[in-house]
């Protein structure tokens, strides 16, 4: 036995209506946010004039493409002051991805005197990161970010002088 007419049609409407609604969802593709950006040591290595070489790891939690123009973070290692770590990378980071900076520090003695402590007993230290990342959506005007970040380093086995 066949439905009535009228049943057969309100079918079908709502069938179209069901196919129009998933169609529009569709149109409008992935969204796009922005998101904080993070920066954290990846490596600290101490060089034979006392300087510090730092692998900085800028991390892109957008779900776009980011320029990151500048990097001005403020660095203290077993809470001792080591001065400012500040770059200009200039560089594209995809969509939830990360890339690495190097950057050269000249910290006081009360930030070597730490880092010395620590890879003489073999053991991490704490450092903190904080300050401020300059980055873009590829297209668009750049915004500052806030950093805030709390970590540790520990000695790298066979690395002579290397925290990571």
């Amino acid at each position: 036995m066949r439905a009535p007419r009228p049943v057969r049609s309100l079918r079908w409407m709502a069938g179209v209506l069901f196919i129009a609604t998933g169609l529009a969802a569709c149109a409008g593709g992935p969204v796009k946010r922005v998101s904080e950006p993070s920066a954290r040591i990846q490596q600290l290595a101490v060089q034979a004039d006392g300087r510090w070489s730092l692998q900085l790891r800028i991390e892109n939690f957008s779900s776009m493409p980011m320029r990151f123009e500048s990097v001005d973070l403020g660095l203290t290692v077993a809470d001792a002051d080591a001065g400012r770590v500040q770059a200009t990378p200039g560089l594209s980071i995809g969509p939830e991805s990360a890339d690495v900076v190097t950057v050269m520090l000249a910290p006081p003695a009360a930030a070597k005197l730490a880092v010395a402590d620590a890879l003489s007993a073999g053991r991490s230290v704490d450092y903190r990161l904080s300050g401020r990342i300059v980055a873009a959506p590829e297209e668009r005007g750049s915004r500052d970010f806030e950093v805030e970040r709390r970590s540790a380093l520990s000695p790298a086995p066979g690395l002579p002088g290397v925290l990571r």
